[in-house]
Order: C-alpha cells, then sequence, then structure tokens
C-alpha cells in the first residue's frame, strides 16, 4: 500500500509565496514612493496657496492706491465748486478733507478696523459733500450707535455714497439722498438711495472707478459672502449691499 504525501494544505501555492515575498520587497519602496509624492504635493499646494495670496494681496493693494487718488480727485471737485460760492466753507471743507485723507493714508492700510471706525469716516465724508449742496437736496443717513465689534475690510462703501453725490443731486430740481446702514448677527446691510440725474457722457468725473473697484475688491475679500444689488425705478435709484463678516 504506497503512502501518501504528507501535504499542508494551510501552506500557500508556491505562486502565492513567490509573490507576497516580492510585496515584502516592493511595500517599502511603494511606501517610500507615495510619501515623497505626497510631500511634493504638499510642497507644490503650500506654494501654490502662497502665490495665490500673494496675487491676492497685491490686487486688493493695487485698488487701493486706485481709491486713494479717486477720492481725492473727487473731493477736490467739490471743494472747488465752493471758492467763489463761500470762501469760508471751502477752508472748512480742506480741513476736513486733510483729515479723511489722514485717515485714508494711515489707517487703512489693513486687512480689517472696526466698523466704527468706518462708520466715522462715512460720516465726515456725507457732512464734507454735504457742503456743496443746494437746498433743494435733502440727505440723511443713518448708522448703528452702539459698538457692534464687527471688524470689516475699510472703505468698502464710499464708492456708493460718492455714487449717490455725483447721480442723485440737481441745481434745478428737489432731490434726496437717503443712507442706511443696519447690522444684525455679523450682517452688515447697507443702503442708499437717491434720486438718479444721468450725467451727460462727456463728463469724465471719477470716471466710474469707484464701483468697478468696489465689485472687484467684494470679490477678492468676500467669495461667496457679500450679494450687490442695484435698482432703477422711475427717478429714484437704490443700491444694496449685504456682507457677512462672520
Amino acid at each position: 500500500m504506497k503512502r501518501l504525501a504528507n501535504t499542508n494544505r494551510t501552506e500557500p501555492p508556491f505562486k502565492m509565496a513567490i509573490y507576497i515575498q516580492l510585496l515584502s520587497y516592493l511595500a517599502p519602496l511603494f511606501f517610500s514612493v507615495a510619501l515623497k509624492s505626497t510631500k511634493r504635493w504638499a510642497k507644490t499646494e503650500a506654494e501654490r496657496k502662497e502665490a495665490t495670496n500673494f496675487k491676492l494681496k497685491s490686487e486688493l493693494q493695487h485698488l487701493h492706491y486706485q481709491l486713494q487718488p479717486h477720492f481725492f480727485f473727487n473731493s477736490l471737485n467739490n471743494i472747488y465748486s465752493l471758492v467763489d460760492i463761500s470762501p469760508d466753507q471751502a477752508k472748512s471743507s480742506i480741513h476736513s478733507l486733510s483729515k479723511l485723507m489722514r485717515y485714508m493714508l494711515y489707517e487703512t492700510n489693513v486687512e480689517s478696523i472696526p466698523l466704527s471706525k468706518e462708520i466715522d469716516f462715512l460720516k465726515k465724508y456725507i457732512d464734507l459733500m454735504k457742503l456743496r449742496v443746494s437746498d433743494k437736496t435733502s440727505v440723511s443717513y443713518s448708522f448703528p450707535i452702539k459698538e457692534t465689534g464687527i471688524q470689516i475690510a475699510p472703505l468698502l462703501f464710499i464708492s456708493l455714497i460718492e455714487n449717490a453725490f455725483k447721480h442723485g443731486v440737481s441745481a434745478t430740481k428737489p432731490s434726496a439722498i437717503d443712507i442706511i446702514m443696519t447690522c444684525n448677527d455679523g450682517n452688515v446691510l447697507f443702503s442708499v438711495e437717491n434720486n438718479n440725474f444721468p450725467k451727460k457722457t462727456d463728463d469724465k468725473s471719477g470716471s466710474g472707478i469707484g464701483l468697478q473697484n468696489l465689485e472687484k475688491r467684494l470679490e477678492l475679500l468676500y467669495p461667496n459672502k457679500f450679494n450687490f444689488k442695484t435698482i432703477l425705478k422711475d427717478d429714484r435709484f437704490l443700491v444694496t449691499l449685504k456682507i457677512e463678516t462672520n
């Protein structure tokens, strides 16, 4: 009677043994390659983010530098119109403008500022602009009185106010400018409503750079966190801007 060969069914087949042995050699190599690839990807991603942040800061700085001469240009035009009419008001306006420019030059070169500082700046600017309008134009504004604790990018609302005084005031017809800001749960809602008196095509004052600047800055600073609308109905123009600061 022949003896059966002693076979151990728990041992892997010959090919499987070779595969396992080969895998044991290759696993460290695969792991090393994967680790190096991960490190290389992380480095590339970090460099990409750094380049993106640098580009963002450069664009914002460029837009900020654009806004300063634009603001100064418009303000000087307003003061110029007062020189012959009211020299004393013109002098007072120059003093007020120096304070506003000091704020723009030395206090707004940061990512964010307290909303209360921006409100104080807007009030001073509105009061300055009111000096040049006649009794036919009424200007009202309402801002939060209490400290909101909200931090916001500087100089986001000034262009909307400039636009209202540029297009909402007539030398011969009655007009009204209403400016309102409210805050709720970290959201800032700003609206300006004014009459609409379209400028002549040859009027290049301001060149429209303010609103273009604003939209670009909002897209860079608050992507998917702002809502900007304009409505023109009959002879009234309404612009609303909502920003989520949280």
